[in-house]
């Protein structure tokens, strides 16, 4: 099983000193840092208008740690399609293959947060359509031979042919699953899956449910299982204080960053989305004792194994960690990271 850094660059936190263009810096040092140390790929998450995170522009972010890195992998964690034209999101990441030599992992989402969506004129409520249809012309930007055109309820694009091609043929592609439909979209088209645990948990009752219905939806539709991945928040502790610290800093994310983003209201929500209401009960109601391995890796190394073991036996390829989450400071963050390469990760080489 890999490991790669992630981040959604989580900062709205009352009092906060740290800027966003200080977190913005500090994420770009810490995932140049993440392929120093041997992490195989670097997931940096796209949020407008500090409505969950601060950093705008991941594929901006990670073009400019190609000169400063070697090996780690590039990936959006996500590029929310609806946002964006996808021609645009096409030429953006096709370019950035190239430049890193082949470097780029893609991941798709359709978002959540409508305050992200108004600035922009993009019509929430039919979100997943738009997300679905986006899909299908990056993936014909992308892997057609020759010129194409493509005409749908949303984009209407005469014959033409995009420059410059990506490196990889194909892509890997990637589509981030909270539901049964996202698991169905990837399914559909023959992608990869990524997973949050907490998402997977309710939705199917686990991660192991979760990767197997994945493969049965591909297989149903003819097409070969992907590659299935999932994000942890993760924090390494030693004593009961350090633990409980690590506990405080994921409730406050999810007190002062998740809950204002998620819908909370079935009439300003897509039908698709209404699940999203027992994900705002269940978090409202949460206690920072609750927390287990659903959510988050907590505790001491060999804990942490433990529960990664049961992951890799759940059929999940790579796991991405997010060390920074809930306004942890810089030093911090670093130093969890050299312990996982150096305490964690030899036990999946």
């Amino acid at each position: 099983m890999k490991f790669g850094y992630f981040t959604l660059s989580d900062n709205a936190y009352p009092d906060n000193p740290r800027s966003a263009n200080q977190f913005v810096a500090e994420i770009r040092a810490q995932a140049i840092l993440a392929d120093q140390l041997g992490y195989h790929s670097a997931w940096i998450g796209e949020h407008h208008f500090d409505s969950l995170g601060v950093n705008s522009r991941p594929g901006t972010l990670l073009a400019s740690i190609i000169p400063e890195t070697t090996n780690i992998r590039l990936a959006p964690a996500v590029s929310v399609l609806p946002l964006h034209h996808p021609l645009h999101v096409a030429e953006e990441w096709a370019t950035i293959d190239l430049i890193s030599g082949g470097r780029v992992d893609f991941a798709a989402g359709r978002g959540y947060d409508a305050r992200e969506f108004a600035p922009f004129g993009a019509p929430f409520m039919d979100s997943a359509e738009i997300f679905e249809e986006g899909m299908e012309v990056v993936l014909k930007a992308w892997n057609s031979p020759g010129p194409w055109s493509h005409k749908g309820r949303f984009y209407d694009i005469p014959t033409m042919e995009m420059t410059p091609k990506p490196v990889q043929q194909p892509i890997p592609f990637y589509v981030a699953s909270f539901s049964e439909t996202s698991a169905d979209m990837a399914a559909k088209h023959g992608l990869n899956i990524i997973y949050a645990p907490f998402a997977a948990g309710m939705v199917y009752g686990g991660l192991e449910p979760a990767v197997e219905s994945y493969r049965e939806k591909c297989q149903a539709r003819g097409n070969k299982p992907g590659r299935a991945m999932c994000s942890y928040f993760i924090h390494i502790a030693d004593d009961p204080g350090s633990e409980d610290y690590g506990r405080e800093c994921q409730m406050d994310y999810f007190r002062h960053c998740v809950l204002p983003a998620f819908p909370d209201d079935l009439a300003k929500a897509p039908p698709t989305m209404h699940y999203f209401m027992d994900i705002v009960a269940i978090l409202q109601n949460m206690k920072k004792e609750d927390l287990g391995e659903r959510s988050i890796l907590i505790g001491s190394p060999a804990k942490i194994i433990d529960s990664l073991k049961r992951v890799e036996a759940a059929g999940i390829e790579e796991v991405i960690l997010y060390f920074n989450v809930g306004n942890k400071p810089d030093g911090m963050v670093r130093e969890q990271m050299h312990r996982f390469q150096e305490e964690i990760a030899p036990a999946f080489n």
